[in-house]
């Protein structure tokens, strides 16, 4: 019953959503967000204590700020979402512009796959969406819903323009036969792991224990890793930013998973200080949670998403 009711809800503000203006879904998602702020002290005291320890030398008022406008960002993206799902893909396109999408189109000339590194940052759903129809479609690394309604949906929207989703189960195996045949796949790699597929790397000068799998398969297939985010420039527009391909490691690196592993983190933790409301500073990143700090020797994780452990989330 209770995921029935969850799905009524959120179909029925799809179908709202879908009718109104921009300006206008902007402003109600903000003003949902702005809500959760208010209501959700957990997630607030998450936040604040996130943006504390990663900006020491900020003022409590600055960070306090951020972390309101964190969570009217992600209160919009929620509302915009609904609504960009919904369009044509002509009309989808014609609300994106595109920076650097030539890195993108070297990595996919080399003939090896691309992986393409993002994070829960800015409007991540909408770049999947556009870059199935400027580019090429892609493979979207994902969990499943504990709702199973809420889970098709989100499902349908992800899939509208073309792309694929690639889930736990079966995951390393769909993830190589679509790098082996020269696709993309995207994967997010800012939230905090455990188990022994997850390593130690340095994010806004804090220990941060972060998969292992995107440097992992990339070191094995030969795949480049382009890192893209997409950042909102006004109501129901985004400007969608790919960035070079992260340099692989020498041949002689010691421990080139963890070396590529923390040159990833070092483009997300870029764009997190250049843009600080746009990440989801709600989710307990770093924790306490020892993580073997040994060179991780194999280049292919254990488990990774083919069983491998589960971290507490129930988001993408």
């Amino acid at each position: 019953m209770r995921y029935r009711l969850e799905y009524l809800l959120v179909a029925s503000v799809a179908f709202c959503v879908r009718h109104l203006p921009w300006r206008v879904v902007c402003a109600l998602g903000g003003a949902l967000g702005l809500l959760a702020y208010a209501l959700d002290g957990s997630r607030r005291r998450v936040t604040l204590d996130n943006l504390a320890r990663a900006f020491p030398g900020r003022p409590a008022s600055e960070r306090r700020r951020i972390a309101r406008g964190v969570f009217r960002h992600f209160g919009r993206m929620v509302f915009e979402l609904l609504k960009f799902s919904a369009l044509a893909p002509d009309e989808m396109l014609a609300r994106v512009e595109f920076d650097g999408e030539e890195h993108a189109r070297q990595a996919y000339a080399a003939g090896r796959g691309v992986f393409f590194l993002t994070a829960h940052f800015g409007c991540w759903e909408m770049n999947g969406l556009v870059h199935a129809l400027h580019l090429a479609p892609i493979g979207l690394m994902a969990r499943a819903l504990d709702n199973p309604l809420l889970h098709s949906l989100l499902e349908r929207a992800r899939q509208c323009t073309g792309n694929f989703v690639i889930y736990r189960k079966g995951g390393i195996r769909r993830t190589l036969r679509a790098i082996e045949s020269g696709q993309g796949v995207a994967i997010l790699i800012d939230q905090h792991i455990h188990g022994p597929d997850a390593i130690q790397v340095d994010y806004f000068n804090r220990p941060a224990a972060t998969t292992t799998a995107l440097a992992a398969l990339a070191l094995r297939t030969g795949a480049r890793v382009v890192p893209v985010f997409a950042v909102p420039i006004g109501p129901g527009r985004y400007r969608m930013i790919y960035e070079r391909a992260v340099d692989v490691p020498a041949a002689d690196s010691a421990d080139p998973i963890r070396e590529f592993t923390q040159r990833c983190t070092d483009v997300l933790e870029m764009y997190v200080r250049r843009y600080p409301e746009l990440w989801l500073w709600m989710h307990r990143r770093w924790r306490d949670a020892a993580t073997s700090s040994e060179p991780a020797r194999d280049l292919f994780p254990a488990g990774g998403f083919d069983g491998g452990p589960a971290d507490d989330r129930t988001d993408t």
